[in-house]
This record gives structure tokens, sequence and C-alpha cells, in this order.
């Protein structure tokens, strides 16, 4: 199938490793444009050297921490003068700490909420003037599975990454007479650092290791094994190509059956 996604202009945050790199690697394996961000210089310019050099197509590099309130607009300028417009966003940010109710402040939650949600705000609010110049405008959020089946331990992103596919769905409907499409993955346990780093956490909780608590995850699938960033991505690059021009609205579980429910 072709996915008609040679010479789309694509930002992809969250992008220097993890499910962000592994979609900005399949967009530029397509042929599309892609501007990468993440909040540390030298590690997005390392992704942007590697994807380059692997897909041959165009990437730029684009520092910035998207839970500033001033950065998403930022980021979003230097991507459209760099690429001369824009067709795909995919708003994407590292999780937020693990722990139970009572261990966190109002600080806390807040940080969460401006890494977690308004992010995904600030981005489309920044992005939707140069969609709607495009034939092809497509936004994809990344969000987690945990919006339908609560993970333990895991409250900040429970509660506030519902409120990311609230919003998604909304601005399907409100936008799509205009053309622009959204949508959103909610991955279950991919094999991640940031999976990583919570399955040290586990570990240290349940004096274990990590390689146990990865075995104990793992079998909540019926393949008994966690996910691969590149088969995320390939869920993600299809739902923001124009072969997907009839899909909006979509909260798409990525979870190898994790998700235990019908619906």
């Amino acid at each position: 199938m072709d996915l008609q996604l040679k010479g789309k202009r694509a930002l992809v945050t969250g992008a220097s490793r993890g499910l962000g790199y592994a979609i900005a690697r399949g967009l530029a394996m397509e042929g599309a444009r892609v501007a990468i961000n993440s909040r540390d210089p030298a590690a997005i310019r390392s992704a942007a050297q590697a994807l380059q050099a692997e897909s041959g197509s165009e990437v730029i590099p684009i520092p910035g921490d998207v839970s500033q309130p001033s950065t998403p607009t930022s980021i979003v300028q230097q991507s459209v003068e760099a690429l001369g417009g824009l067709d795909i966003l995919v708003t994407n940010s590292g999780g937020p700490p693990p722990g139970k109710f009572e261990s966190f402040d109002d600080q806390t939650w807040q940080q969460a909420f401006e890494l977690n949600f308004l992010s995904h705000v600030r981005l489309i609010r920044a992005a939707l003037p140069h969609l709607r110049q495009s034939s092809s405008a497509s936004v994809l959020t990344l969000t987690s599975y945990s919006v339908k089946q609560p993970i333990p331990n895991l409250i900040l992103s429970n509660s506030i990454r519902a409120a990311t596919v609230g919003l998604t769905k909304s601005l399907a409907l409100e936008l799509g007479a205009e053309g622009i499409r959204f949508n959103s993955i909610l991955p279950a346990w991919i094999e991640t650092e940031r999976v990583r780093q919570l399955m040290e956490q586990r570990a240290k909780m349940n004096n274990t290791t990590v390689e146990e608590e990865i075995a104990k995850q793992a079998q909540d699938s019926p393949f008994g094994r966690m996910g691969k960033p590149e088969e995320l991505a390939n869920a993600a690059v299809f739902l923001v190509s124009p072969a997907a021009s009839f899909i909006t609205g979509v909260m798409l579980t990525v979870d190898g059956g994790m998700y235990k429910g019908t619906f």
C-alpha cells in the first residue's frame, strides 16, 4: 500500500528516543520530511543525524521543553519555517512519575498537567493555522491504554491522559468539517526506556529484578511479550497518512491484547 507520505511535512515531539523516535523513523522511511523535538539538544541532534542517514529524508532537530508554556508555539514555528508548512502533527511527551495518590502534592499534579495535557493543547493550537493550509492535515496524540484500564501506581498518568483523549475526540468532531483529522494511539507496555524505568521502580518495591517484572507484565498479553516501538510506529504512520483519510476520532489501543475490555 502506498501511504502517500512522500514529501509530506511532519512534526513529532518527544522524538529523541522511544515511541516518538520510532514514529519519526517510520515517517522518514516513507519519504516524509520530519521535524523532531525533545528537551535535550544533544540527543535530538544525534537522533536527527541517525534518522536522516538511515532514511535519506530531511530530518530537522528542534530542541525545547514542551511543558513550558511558550515552547510549543516556538517549536511549531521553527518546524514550519524549516519545512515550508505542516501536514502532520504528532504530539508526544514523556510520562509523569509513578506513585500513589497521597504521594503527590499540587505542584507535582500541575507539572504533570503541563507536560501531559497542556503540551498537546498548545502544540495543536499553534499548528492549526498551518494545518488548515494542508490538503491532508492530520494530528495524532499519544496517550496510554490506562485511559481505558488504569495502571496501578500511575495515578497521574491514569488521570491526566484521559483528558487528552477527550480533547482528541472533541477536536475530531469540531474540526472535521475543515478536513483536519484527529486520532490517538493508546500504547500498552512497549519496550522503551520509559517502561524499563517503571519496571526498575517496581523491582525496588517488590524486591525483585527488572527482568522478573518485565516477564510478569508481559504475561498480560496473549502473545506473552511486550510490544516493540516499531510495531506501534507502523500503526501511527498509517493513521497520520493520507491512506487513512476516512479515519478520525479513533482511540486506537496498541497493546498486544493487554486491554481486556471489548470496546
